[in-house]
């Protein structure tokens, strides 16, 4: 266990109505020892956080078995949390994407492990930059970010997630047939269904 708050393991399914419950612990010792290694007790940069998901996808003993696609919606496992950070799996299949979104002042940090996945951009009277990442890729951003992530197409995607600190509210964007840019609170379940 960490010296900076429990740790809690939480395998869960979210459905769209958000009626799985995101804080049930959940036993897998090696995962926690895992996720407990890597607490340096703090919030976690971004670059940390790339070397968190780096480091788990390489591990897939400790997050196979919870990997499921859906073809109806995208399945979420919380792998590890704890005071700093916590750490997400994320299953995606064709036509499968979050919206525009932000992470309420967390930073945050990408391995796509299976398949691949796009990052969108919100621009502001432009065209919405994309990057690509393949399996094996890594991405981060900062606190302030404002993104789109979605499936590419072909085979089902599998990537690991790593927020510091850990989502509460977050921020979904819709942009208004005037133009206008339009800002709702939510919380992670809304993100992930």
């Amino acid at each position: 266990m960490s010296s900076h708050g429990p740790l809690t393991l939480v395998p869960s399914v979210f459905d769209r109505d958000g009626a799985a419950d995101a804080d049930s612990p959940a036993d897998d010792p090696p995962l926690a020892a895992w996720f407990d290694s890597f607490d340096p007790g703090h919030e976690r940069t971004r670059a940390e956080l790339e070397l968190l998901v780096g480091d788990l996808a390489g591990r897939p003993d400790l997050w196979r078995r919870y990997v499921l696609h859906d073809a109806e919606q995208r399945h979420y496992v919380r792998l590890a949390a704890g005071a700093q950070a916590e750490v997400w799996l994320i299953c995606w299949c064709p036509s499968q994407e979050t919206g525009f979104h932000d992470h309420a002042g967390s930073r945050g940090a990408v391995a796509v492990v299976e398949g691949a996945l796009a990052e969108t951009l919100l621009a502001v009277g432009g065209v919405h930059p994309r990057r690509e990442f393949a399996a094996g890729s890594r991405f981060s951003f900062g606190a302030a970010h404002i993104h789109d992530v979605q499936h590419v197409g072909g085979s089902p995607a599998t990537s690991l997630h790593a927020y510091s600190p850990p989502l509460a509210e977050m921020g979904f964007y819709d942009i208004a047939g005037d133009g206008s840019l339009r800002r709702r609170s939510g919380g992670y379940r809304e993100e992930f269904c």
